[in-house]
């Protein structure tokens, strides 16, 4: 059988022939070259040469007994180069006995051939075989091509999480018009400081590479609770009363309840969630235990929350308010400096404080259009 489409639609196989005999090279080369494309080597350095250049090979019919590099060594060097590692080798040799067509297979070859060939052989085999490689390629193509498939789908799925997460996160923003790009510089904040403590003793074990990607991921949703606080609450332009401040302090509650229920209501657990409604939660907690709504304190607190206690504030510090003007850089890093064991976690007021130009660069990168135009 003719084995032109071994290598795809209208290409010929190309084999090659390793032999230091010139007598057999001719002999099989008038056997297979009326079907096949034929090379011929007289060396196994020569061989290897052909075989890591163009054209790509689709099987080797290689002699074992020969000077210098033999044909093992040849099948070694073979293995060992990603470029040749795939062709399929057939040994052929005058040596019959059963431990050397063994040794022969379990160096990698994939058949074994004996001398005087016999023509029917050799063109059953180099057939059968060329038929096996054509058969691995189409499951690699059809592989490759199931995981690009399958990474599209999840980048798409991945995109759509994160705009709806944005989209979730600026309704609240909405409710409340100055906090204008908060949620994105949060979000890089939080990113920023995950990523200066992932090497830190204490923080090591809970940040890991995948817990800071859902964690960034998260961030924008920790004032989700936002909407279910009145108009008239959110929006007064003056100091809240007791009274109003309470119902103020109810937004972390609302935001983790509502994400509860969105986790409820999914198939199976979004790890990503769990980590948003410890955010939406207790990111108004302190060290001290003066936070609210739980009064949690220390190590109780979620390390996800305690990324955004410091984040949140920072950036309220450095936002204009129609009650206040913004501070500047200066004065926020203070500010947070002294709340270091009072209202912030210490060792993410060090991380803080070791990558204030990150925060400087994240604030100015999101700055809201309104100061950007003061400026």
């Amino acid at each position: 059988m003719n084995d032109k489409t071994a290598t795809g639609a209208g290409n010929i196989a190309t084999l090659l022939v390793v032999d230091d005999n010139p007598d057999n090279v001719a002999l099989l080369g008038d056997l297979l070259r009326k079907d096949y494309r034929l090379l011929a080597a007289n060396s196994g350095r020569r061989a290897l040469e052909i075989a890591r250049s163009e054209p790509r090979l689709d099987l080797i019919l290689l002699d074992v007994m020969m000077p210098e590099m033999d044909g093992y060594a040849v099948l070694a060097s073979l293995r060992e180069d990603a470029r040749t590692r795939d062709i399929p080798v057939i040994f052929i040799t005058a040596m019959n006995a059963t431990r050397d067509e063994e040794h022969g297979l379990e160096q990698g070859a994939v058949d074994y051939i004996t001398k005087p060939v016999r023509p029917a052989i050799v063109l059953a085999r180099v057939h059968t075989h060329l038929e096996l490689k054509r058969a691995r390629d189409w499951l690699a193509n059809q592989n490759a091509f199931l995981e690009e498939e399958v990474a599209r789908r999840m980048a798409e799925n991945q995109i759509v999480q994160d705009v709806s997460i944005h989209a979730l996160g600026c309704l609240a923003e909405m409710r409340d018009p100055e906090t204008g790009n908060h949620i994105r510089r949060t979000q890089g904040y939080v990113e920023a400081l995950a990523r200066r403590l992932q090497s830190h003793p204490r923080f090591k074990a809970v940040l890991s590479e995948q817990v800071v990607r859902q964690l960034t991921r998260s961030a924008p949703l920790h004032d989700i609770g936002k909407v279910g606080i009145p108009d008239h609450i959110l929006l007064k332009p003056g100091k809240l009363t007791p009274e109003e401040w309470a119902i103020m302090q109810t937004h972390s509650r609302l935001g983790a309840d509502a994400i509860e229920r969105a986790e409820r209501d999914a198939e199976k657990p979004v790890a990503f969630l769990s980590l948003a409604k410890e955010i939406a939660r207790w990111h108004h907690e302190k060290w001290d235990g003066s936070g609210y709504p739980d009064g949690l304190a220390g190590e109780a607190i979620p390390a996800s929350a305690r990324l955004m206690a410091l984040a949140d504030v920072f950036d309220a510090l450095i936002s204009p308010r129609v009650y206040k003007a913004p501070m500047s850089l200066e004065q926020a890093h203070g500010i947070i400096v002294e709340g270091r064991g009072r209202h912030f976690d210490p060792d993410v007021v060090d991380a803080f404080i070791a990558i204030l130009d990150e925060f400087t660069a994240i604030a100015e990168r999101y700055r809201d259009d309104e100061a950007a135009g003061a400026g």
